[in-house]
């Protein structure tokens, strides 16, 4: 008999994350036979069930109660598109989302798979179907955007509730218009885009705009060439 998601997020209690400063990846404690982790980011970590691949665990690190909270919001409000997952149901310390196949735009950087122009108008399609219902579409990267048979699924909605623009999907544009051609079907190294990603938190440190900086992220990139 299949279990059903509540029984398998009963199962990912002996699962803890634990979050970090600086924007640092949380880590994990325990592991369940039959879960993988999938994804790992800021605030949560992300399990699926190998005999229930369907579904996709997100569990938020303890201090970080409010985002899970948030975007269980976001997922009521966005109901059905085109552009976002579907959310099945929260508990108290983790969100049920339909697992979606795809690569990260992070792990095309990293493998040096093509991102096509498509994928850039699908999250500008998506962006203003979000300022549509009521929300703001905010932190939205590398690592938030999946590529899904040539177009572009959205990741993390749960910062949408939030006011202002953190200008990170601007300053992503730019760069792929301006230099995306540089590395097209290169593989990147890990340390890198690793470097670029924590300049960029710290961008402020480096540059006094976002040229700067761009000019700055050249630089160590002909280091690597």
């Amino acid at each position: 008999m299949k279990q059903s998601w509540q029984e398998l997020a009963e199962l990912l209690t002996a699962v803890k994350v634990v979050a970090h400063p600086n924007n640092e990846p949380v880590s994990i404690d325990g592991n369940v036979d039959g879960f993988r982790c999938i994804g790992v980011g800021t605030d949560a970590a992300v399990f699926q069930f190998l005999e229930a691949p369907e579904y996709a665990f997100k569990i938020y690190a303890k201090d970080k109660k409010d985002k899970l909270e948030a975007e269980a919001k976001v997922y009521a409000q966005i109901g059905l598109s085109p552009y976002f997952s579907s959310c099945y149901g929260v508990t108290n310390r983790l969100l049920v989302i339909k697992y979606e196949e795809g690569v990260t735009l992070f792990d095309c950087l990293l493998q040096g798979i093509h991102v096509p122009d498509q994928v850039i108008q699908d999250v500008e399609a998506a962006r203003e179907y979000i300022r549509q219902i009521g929300l703001n579409p905010r932190d939205i990267h590398l690592k938030n955007i999946l590529l899904q048979n040539g177009r572009a699924k959205l990741l993390d909605v749960s910062e949408y509730i939030k006011p202002g623009n953190d200008f990170r999907w601007e300053h992503l544009k730019k760069a792929y218009e301006e230099y995306y051609a540089i590395i097209d079907g290169r593989p990147m190294p890990f340390w890198l885009l690793d470097t670029i990603r924590k300049w960029y938190h710290h961008w402020n440190r480096y540059a006094s705009s976002f040229d700067e900086f761009m000019q700055t992220v050249l630089k160590q990139m002909n280091y690597w060439k």
